[in-house]
């Protein structure tokens, strides 16, 4: 579509230019979405990692949540003595439904006995449902383990699954009845809190699956600064220490009955004051809005110009109060690889970052799914820290980048896409670089010339340019009396 808009380039013929990419210093980054992860692809990665091999952990109580089968309950119960008794249940939900339609269905299903009270009852002996808990808890089989009835007690666990769709309890009387809860599902059935199987956006703050609902995924939000509010907390309520309030005597007048009703003390220092004191003020407590309040009524005539003028006085970006600064739901954040959810990955240094993953060893399975995703993180990591950028942090937004570390990070990005037979044009890649990190950047350089791409670097560094296999010299001087070839071979 923009073919026939551009000028045709007076020339019959250009040949033997291969696909050009251009990487400069002269490219800004104006979304505060983009992060030194992104621009990298490394945040890509990552979320796909944490998607196939991250262990999520219970909100609630912080065990691990996985899908059980008969064959893992197996395995969790092996470590019984020999002979240990257990009672298997599954819980019934019968709160809803008549007793005796509960009592024929269990029958019909070939279960006829109940867990009341720790002990077992015949569903003949019961007249109403038990104690009129929620869940009955249905007896499937009783055993004493032995690990050579490993298909009697498999089976029986199938079964309990089945009917307990998804869900099961085993008992164990000689320990006090101690309950251990299972289910087939991603649920916990310590704290019956259900989740959904993890995908890669869910990691991901620029998803609305993944990203915090609070700041839409910037990680921080516009609100009332408290600092420039009461900017100096040496000064008394009586004194003025509420600045916008300062030449509004009917405000400071309801402010002071306020604290003679509450006991607030109007002659202390601001930051002398009790805890509650302040956030009564702040949060205010009846028909007295405090603080917050009356900013929140003033918001609703932003209309105004003056009132606009005055809001933006008072206001800043303040770090999000729902995910902390992290960007993403609590969901994604209970998911973790060796300890670390993606959030705290995101706030490594490169240098941080690259140790982790050298360390890294999925076990098992999961080193199969992981081992390609693995080694990509690795291999673009090692470029960063190639090009002497170990110490930036994956969440620090591109746009505060030095125009030498965002021309280094594109470079890195550049090799990491793994392209070949393509022409890279680099404009002072040096610029920002201490002399000790030249060296590091010519390995990347001819790592880019090794993958069978053609590299022209416009440079003034003597240590690159002696590293060329072609030199260009335009001169003899700058500008306007430059342009000549001086010297080509």
């Amino acid at each position: 579509q923009f073919l026939d808009r551009m000028d045709k380039p007076d020339v019959e013929s250009i040949e033997g230019i291969p696909p050009t990419i251009a990487i400069d210093q002269s490219r800004p980054v104006r979304t505060s979405r983009s992060t030194v992860g992104t621009m990298t692809e490394l945040h890509d990665h990552f979320k796909l990692l944490f998607s196939k091999i991250a262990v999520l952990h219970c909100r609630g109580c912080d065990r691990i949540v996985e899908r059980d089968t008969a064959q893992s309950i197996f395995s969790k119960i092996s470590t019984l003595e020999e002979g240990t008794a257990v009672v298997l249940t599954f819980p019934l939900a019968s709160s809803s439904i008549a007793w005796d339609d509960v009592r024929n269905g269990l029958r019909q299903a070939g279960v006829y006995r109940l867990l009341v009270d720790r002990a077992i009852r015949e569903l003949d002996e019961l007249d109403a449902a038990p104690g009129g808990a929620d869940a009955l808890q249905v007896v499937v089989d009783r055993f004493g383990f032995r690990s050579e009835n490993r298909k009697r007690i498999s089976d029986s666990l199938e079964q309990a699954f089945h009917y307990g769709k998804g869900r099961l309890d085993l008992f164990l009387p000689q320990n006090d009845w101690r309950r251990e809860p299972f289910s087939n599902q991603v649920h916990c059935p310590h704290c019956n809190i259900s989740y959904r199987d993890p995908v890669p956006n869910l990691f991901s703050f620029n998803s609305p699956l993944g990203a915090c609902e609070t700041c839409r995924g910037f990680g921080r939000v516009i609100d009332i600064d408290l600092d420039l509010v009461i900017p100096d907390p040496g000064k008394s309520l009586a004194d003025g220490a509420i600045k916008p309030w300062l030449n509004r005597a009917r405000r400071t007048r309801r402010l002071l009955d306020f604290c003679d009703r509450k006991k607030i003390p109007t002659k202390k220092p601001w930051g002398e004051l009790t805890d509650r004191h302040r956030g009564l003020v702040i949060d205010g407590d009846g028909e007295f809005k405090g603080i917050r309040g009356w900013f929140r009524r003033l918001e609703r005539r932003s209309y105004r110009m003056h009132v606009r003028v005055l809001l933006a006085r008072y206001r800043a970006y303040l770090i999000c109060p729902e995910c902390q600064g992290s960007r993403l739901k609590d969901v994604a954040l209970n998911y973790r690889i060796d300890g670390k959810n993606i959030a705290r990955v995101n706030a490594m240094s490169i240098g941080e970052a690259q140790r982790f993953f050298e360390q890294l060893k999925p076990a098992g399975a999961l080193d199969q799914v992981a081992s390609l995703i693995l080694n990509e993180i690795r291999r673009r990591l090692g470029y960063l820290a190639g090009v002497g950028l170990e110490y930036l942090t994956l969440d620090r937004q591109s746009r505060t980048l030095s125009g030498g570390e965002l021309e280094r990070v594109d470079l890195t990005t550049a090799i990491g896409s793994s392209l070949v037979n393509t022409l890279y044009v680099l404009d002072e890649p040096s610029i920002g670089l201490h002399p000790r990190d030249s060296r590091r950047l010519v390995e990347i350089l001819q790592r880019l010339r090794a993958n069978q791409n053609t590299v022209i670097v416009v440079e003034h560094d003597p240590e690159i340019i002696k590293e060329c296999d072609h030199i260009i010299d335009l001169g003899p001087k700058a500008g306007e009396q430059g342009g000549q070839v001086m010297f080509a071979g």
